[in-house]
């Protein structure tokens, strides 16, 4: 059994030299996937060094695995306990760039990051809301941001602001209308009682 030594796989054997059944169950089924294996390691996997050790880990999961329950098929088995090192893999790395992984979306991986344009049409909403607060009149911006950006109810805004829970409401009316007018470009219907 010398192929158990060329991939790392040390103490297969149980120490009466009696192979055991997860011993004959991986030289039967998942050594002769070594090559699909590598093939698919090194199509996903750009990183040439790297492709024995994340081949070496697959058979180390597949043999742990198999020590529980052998698996059946162990083809597609093998091949999902391969995609999931790669994708281990690459969440512990943070960073990952472009020449180490051939394809995403074959590995089945979603980035939880915006694309750039995303991100500037964000930052461009952000500056548009600034702006329109910054039009709103004072007492009015003060209940919005009270209420909206830091999350307090209409009693705790009432009582920083000095004034009753029904005024707060009109500042909050008046203010958030004011606002999506703004932001959809409409003139502001800005009331003259507060």
């Amino acid at each position: 059994m010398a192929e158990r030594s060329d991939h790392g796989l040390e103490g297969m054997e149980r120490q009466s030299g009696d192979p055991s059944e997860v011993d004959l169950w991986f030289v039967r089924e998942v050594l002769p996937l070594e090559a699909a294996l590598m093939q698919f390691i090194r199509h996903s996997w750009r990183n040439a060094n790297d492709v024995e050790d994340l081949c070496h880990d697959v058979y180390v999961s597949l043999y742990i695995a198999a020590q529980k329950q052998i698996p059946h098929p162990t083809r597609p088995f093998a091949f999902a306990v391969a995609r999931n090192i790669l994708i281990n893999r690459i969440k512990r790395e943070q960073i990952v760039s472009i020449e180490a992984v051939a394809d995403l979306d074959e590995l089945g991986i979603a980035l939880d990051e915006p694309s750039t344009d995303r991100a500037v049409i964000a930052r461009q909403e952000l500056h548009r809301l600034q702006a329109a607060l910054d039009r709103l009149q004072p007492r009015c911006r003060e209940a919005v941001v009270l209420r909206k950006i830091e999350g307090l109810s209409r009693r705790e805004i009432a009582a920083r602001m000095g004034i009753a829970e029904a005024t707060v409401a009109e500042y909050l009316a008046i203010g958030i209308d004011a606002l999506a007018d703004l932001m959809h470009g409409d003139p502001p219907k800005l009331g003259s009682k507060p």
